[in-house]
């Protein structure tokens, strides 16, 4: 009989190689199609999609590692405090845990007993766990959740970047649109099969997205360009 196979320990750098891939993908691409609405020569666009590749990739970097060491240093000051209210009132949280179990099904003895074993073996290990919610599959990892970010926006957007340069400039806000829809649609397959979702749901959502934002940054480029006749 074989395991059944479970995805939410992919749950953190997953969430960030997704983002930092489509955002990667969708930003260089945008970025590329308003200059590309806007100018008649090739080289503002290489060189906004590469800015924009570059400063994207630290930015999200950056903001991932802030924004889960924000919620590392919370778990950490919980389970601080958890020990402290562990050593100073150990009965109080045996009854609160037997508590948390009760309201999850368990008769009253049978959620005390279950209780006293878990504190007996790891009782910080059951409270974070089954009160706070921390668990070693879901606990904040700052530098993971970076460099998943960063290395996937940088992957995602290297493919608008290379159409940038290679595309017919006649032609370049369309082939950075149809490139792109099919960047995201891919990216999209690969991250519902990593996370075990619907393929279809999420292929849908990246696409009408993404269209929205590349018709915007269009319109602003058309409207604000600086085409000569």
């Amino acid at each position: 009989m074989e395991l059944e196979e479970h995805y939410t320990n992919r749950s953190g750098w997953l969430r960030a190689a997704v983002l930092g891939a489509n955002d990667g993908i969708l930003s260089t691409t945008s970025l590329a199609i308003g200059i590309a609405a806007a100018s008649t020569t090739r080289e503002p666009i290489v060189l906004a999609a590469l800015a924009g590749l570059v400063a994207g990739a630290l930015s999200m970097a950056a903001g991932e590692y802030v924004s889960v060491s924000s919620q590392s240093d919370i778990e950490t000051a919980d389970l601080k405090r958890e020990k402290m209210e562990l050593e100073k009132m150990p009965e109080i949280e045996l009854k609160e845990l037997a508590k948390l179990y009760q309201q999850r099904g368990l008769e009253e003895n049978l959620a005390l007993q279950v209780a006293m074993q878990l504190t007996a073996h790891d009782a910080l290990g059951a409270h974070a766990r089954d009160e706070l919610g921390i668990n070693e599959i879901t606990q904040a990892k700052p530098m993971q959740a970076a460099l998943a970010s960063a290395g996937s926006f940088i992957t995602g957007g290297m493919l608008p970047m290379l159409v940038s340069i290679f595309a017919p400039l006649h032609l370049m806000v369309i082939c950075q649109y149809s490139f792109s829809i099919v960047f995201l649609a891919i990216s999209a397959i690969v991250a519902a099969q990593a996370g075990g979702s619907s393929m279809g749901k999420a292929v849908i959502r990246i696409c009408f997205w993404g269209t929205a934002a590349m018709l915007m940054t269009a319109a602003v480029g058309y409207l604000f360009g600086v085409k000569t006749t």
